[in-house]
């Protein structure tokens, strides 16, 4: 596992994406965003939550601020999908996730 938070910003926009994305990759503090949802999942301890329930903890963060950073902390292993799925909000199923200690 790894054991730092942040991803670097040429790997938070394709190769072919507009300039304005680049832009935009490079002035996102990923290390911070990273750390707030991973912070949020672990609360929930082993019950686990949704992307609603992390959602719920930040309103005042664009839904992409928060949604974005679930795959890095699969990736990295500080996350885990259990496999099991709840409704969310929308009536449409979600991934269950918990935090793995780091």
């Amino acid at each position: 596992m790894q054991t730092n938070f942040g991803t670097s910003p040429r790997l938070l926009a394709r190769t072919n994406d507009p300039d304005t994305s680049h832009e935009a990759a490079a002035g996102i503090d990923s290390s911070f965003l990273e750390q707030l949802v991973y912070s949020a999942i672990h609360k929930f301890g082993a019950r686990g939550c949704i992307s609603d329930d992390v959602r719920d903890m930040y309103p005042g963060y664009p839904y992409s601020s928060i949604t974005a950073r679930y795959r890095a902390l699969l990736d990295k292993n500080f996350i885990v999908d259990t496999g099991e799925r709840r409704k969310g909000r929308s009536g449409k199923r979600q991934r269950v996730m918990i935090a793995n200690p780091y």
